[in-house]
């Protein structure tokens, strides 16, 4: 029961914190560059209920396109499907893969250079209960994901942040987009917490699969297996 004196009321729903979306110029850079960037910078989507989920970026991906035997842009191929590789940077690229899963990418590099990163993990910072749901849906498990278990890989990232292909094409530096990235200074990674490696599920790619294409957070539990 509540203590004398204090008011059983619903309290007031708190205001959304203000949007601090990352400009166009913070991801006009080589997708190296833009990999390593992006650890420490938080994802956040907001529903179409006004829920706002978010997490920070903990490990990221560099595919450097028409040179980059394991980019879709490979020998400069442009499909319907790889389109927004070729945008402006900033633009998000949605794809669907193995049949079941949405994978998230940000365009990097400048127009017309079709270049981008990877999003495989972050650690959720915002709306976990509602990940959990979503993650949920249309599953068996009796018991509720683990914090580390949201979003450690690309497509369980996607899908507890109801990343799909209507958002591709999605300009993230736009005010108002329902997807976009913040940096906070209490977040910021230093270099020698940066884990470099080889990128995952990319063995067709033959000397381009050892390329330490992939960067993590050094030690973080939110990070995808095999962990750096």
């Amino acid at each position: 029961m509540p203590k004398a004196g204090t008011s059983t009321a619903r309290s007031e729903p708190q205001p959304l914190p203000p949007r601090s979306a990352l400009p166009r110029r913070f991801f006009a850079a080589d997708p190296e560059i833009l990999a390593r960037k992006l650890l420490g910078c938080t994802l956040v989507r907001i529903l179409a209920d006004g829920t706002r989920l978010g997490g920070v970026i903990v490990e990221t991906e560099a595919y450097l396109g028409a040179i980059d035997r394991a980019a879709h842009t490979f020998g400069g191929r442009r499909t319907a499907r790889n389109e927004s590789m070729w945008g402006h940077p900033g633009i998000a690229y949605v794809y669907f893969t193995y049949g079941m899963h949405w994978c998230m990418n940000i365009s990097a590099g400048a127009l017309g250079d079709p270049v981008a990163v990877l999003l495989r993990a972050l650690r959720p910072t915002e709306g976990l209960e509602r990940m959990r749901e979503l993650r949920a849906a249309g599953g068996r498990r009796k018991t509720p994901l683990a914090d580390t278990e949201l979003c450690a890989g690309p497509a369980r990232l996607c899908q507890a942040l109801a990343i799909d292909r209507s958002l591709d094409g999605l300009d993230l530096t736009a005010a108002g987009s329902p997807l976009f990235v913040e940096r906070r200074k209490q977040d910021r990674v230093s270099d020698d917490q940066v884990a470099r490696g080889a990128r995952i599920g990319i063995a067709y790619a033959g000397d381009w699969a050892a390329r330490p294409l992939r960067f993590a957070v050094r030690g973080s539990p939110f990070v995808s297996r095999p962990r750096l």
